[in-house]
């Protein structure tokens, strides 16, 4: 009796660990992980492919050491910085929110807590941050005949705090979903939302904070657009799309939102102003729009809201017709704040990007290498061919 409940348990055992294997990697692909760059400007670079949760898993198996030491440092400034920020308020605040973020991404989560062996808790805690924080950016869109060669360019600079260190876990994730667009998240090892990123349907996300701290604690039932950005790279196809989404979105905050289309018979870009505790919940300008909110200082085949725009404008108006990869760099560099976290050019046309993170507490993004990144270059050193 003893030996045949033994042989029950022992079956039922590798029955159960067979069904968790299957979860985690239902696929024959384990994630691949590369580098760009070189010393100090060194970046990884992953490419994960599968289900949302898969490509979780893959990342925490990748990056586990990464993701750790990312998410408790960023926890512990945070605290440091806002003694009062306890676990219960985050999760506090993370259940207010959570009910408008796609469940793509809080499969991700549960893969990455898997992976990593990191408490959910703690990576659901360092997600809500971001949405709970008052911060400032810059972003830039030139396409067309604003460009030397006709392409769509966008830059976006990520000015938030250097003392979490961030920026000592950079990493850019190269997405291939089996349902959905591929995409490309510039962020940091453990942060699944995006600040900032690329689709393969050739289309530019960015993002410039306009909630003052007077307004906090912000109302965040709705959604946050480091969720939503996501959520668009795996279904959007053009600029129409993003912007309808925007229009059926109930959002929350106030930002202002660039996106750009590097597709021909659609490109272009467009800035949203999302004011959601105003009356009128956003605005949207697109191209030479007089109603722009920085006019009269608008121009053809450009949209811009930065850190500092008469810089911006004289630099656009001196540079029109000419922008390439590299004065877009410049024009990053003269925009930056002084907490200038993580810079990021992107060629839309071509799926090519340029970036460059703050290096320790003093060194800011801005005087940093911008690295060269072509995301199809890695998905064919990763064997994947689209």
């Amino acid at each position: 009796m003893r030996f045949k409940t033994g042989l029950i348990y022992f079956f039922l055992s590798l029955f159960l660990f067979s069904a968790c294997e299957t979860e985690k990697n239902n696929n024959n692909f384990k994630g691949r992980l590369f580098t760009a760059g070189e010393g100090n400007d060194e970046i990884k670079i992953a490419v994960v492919q599968g289900t949302p949760y898969e490509m979780g898993y893959q990342l925490g198996i990748l990056l586990k050491d990464d993701i750790n030491q990312t998410i408790n440092d960023f926890l512990d400034a945070i605290k440091q910085e806002v003694p009062l920020l306890s676990d219960a308020i985050l999760d506090n605040w993370w259940n207010t929110n959570a009910p408008f973020i796609d469940y793509r991404i809080t499969d991700e989560m549960k893969g990455l807590a898997d992976g990593s062996g990191t408490e959910l808790k703690q990576i659901e805690r360092c997600h809500i941050i971001p949405v709970i924080s008052p911060y400032s950016c810059s972003g830039v869109a030139v396409w067309a005949d604003g460009t030397s060669n006709g392409h769509t360019l966008q830059l976006r600079n990520l000015d938030f705090t250097m003392k979490a260190k961030l920026q000592d876990h950079p990493l850019i994730v190269i997405y291939v979903p089996d349902e959905g667009t591929p995409h490309v998240n510039v962020s940091f090892a453990g942060y699944i939302a995006s600040h900032t990123g690329m689709s393969l349907n050739h289309l530019v996300f960015g993002e410039k904070g306009e909630s003052p701290a007077s307004e906090f604690p912000y109302n965040i039932e709705g959604a946050h657009f480091s969720f939503l950005f996501r959520k668009m790279m795996y279904d959007a196809n053009n600029l129409d799309d993003i912007l309808n989404t925007i229009k059926d979105t109930k959002l929350i905050k106030r930002y202002f939102l660039f996106f750009s289309d590097g597709n021909e018979p659609t490109q272009g870009g467009a800035k949203v102003l999302v004011s959601s505790p105003d009356e009128i919940k956003y605005h949207i300008w697109k191209d030479n729009d007089p109603a722009d909110n920085v006019a009269p200082d608008v121009f053809p085949d450009v949209i811009y809201q930065t850190m500092d725009n008469p810089t911006a404008a004289e630099f656009i108006k001196t540079n029109l017709g000419n922008f390439d990869a590299d004065k877009m760099i410049q024009l990053s560099k003269a925009v930056a704040d002084d907490q200038n976290l993580m810079n990021v050019v992107y060629d839309a046309t071509t799926l090519e990007l340029w970036v460059a993170y703050a290096n320790g507490e003093s060194g800011r993004a801005a005087e940093q290498k911008y690295v060269y990144v072509s995301v199809k270059r890695f998905l064919q050193e990763a064997g994947i061919e689209l």
